[in-house]
């Protein structure tokens, strides 16, 4: 089905685990992400201990946004154990145009509380040095949405106008990340049971930049693996699809 995580913390080197951020990855089956990691720092009053719900961020609200594909591996330690070593593989980046030469890997550790254990090292950004670290993660379980399918993954290219996007919907969830040059947009929606309808939690990026509005809007129609959807974002393309 896909799995929906949610960061509980993050920890540098021997610094004091932390979480400053509002952090959810959705991944598909076929191992499609979009991760989109926003500051809590200078926003309104979180709603709920994960997520904030706001609308439009400023520019240094936004930590990190990137969508790609991952992949796991069993390694084998010197000292013969064994280790799930996951290796992310970044398309489209909020933080480069030069997604490929992102080195993003880590090892994996099950813990007893069900939670994921993440260990491996990074560029830090507040340091600039590449740095040990640590993330705790938990997973979401996925609610169905009335009439879409359980998980559908869009993806935009055209290297001609410089434009790379990534979509994922699953569950109750979307995250789209879209890049055109030196312009990146980054989106995440949330389904209102209640109301029955997509609320959009956050946006990233100018009134200038391309939105995922009607990308959303659409996810009520019938669509099939390699349809074409044209949006005022550009041309997407289904490139998976779980009923």
């Amino acid at each position: 089905m896909g799995t929906i995580s949610v960061r509980d913390h993050i920890k540098w080197g021997t610094d004091d685990p932390s979480e400053p951020t509002s952090t959810l990855v959705l991944t598909s089956p076929s191992r499609w992400f979009v991760d989109i990691r926003v500051l809590k720092t200078a926003l309104p009053v979180p709603t709920d201990a994960r997520h904030v719900v706001l609308s439009d961020l400023t520019d240094n609200q936004l930590d990190w946004a990137f969508g790609g594909t991952s992949s796991t591996s069993q390694l084998t330690r010197e000292n013969g154990t064994h280790v799930s070593h996951s290796t992310f593989r970044h398309w489209v980046d909020s933080r480069t145009t030069s997604p490929e030469e992102v080195v993003d890997e880590g090892d994996m550790f099950e813990q007893p509380s069900g939670l994921t254990l993440e260990t491996g090292h990074m560029v830090n950004p507040a340091t600039g040095y590449d740095t040990e670290y640590e993330e705790l993660w938990r997973d979401e379980q996925p609610q169905p949405v009335p009439g879409l399918a359980k998980c559908i993954v869009l993806r935009a290219h055209d290297d001609a106008n410089e434009t790379r996007g990534l979509f994922v919907c699953l569950g109750q969830y979307a995250q789209g990340v879209i890049r055109r040059g030196h312009i990146f947009t980054a989106e995440r929606w949330i389904w209102n049971s209640s109301d029955s309808k997509w609320e959009r939690q956050l946006r990233w990026g100018t009134h200038s930049t391309p939105t995922l509005r009607d990308l959303v809007c659409s996810l009520g129609k019938t669509y099939e693996k390699n349809d074409r959807v044209e949006t005022s974002s550009g041309t997407w393309t289904v490139i998976e699809k779980v009923d």
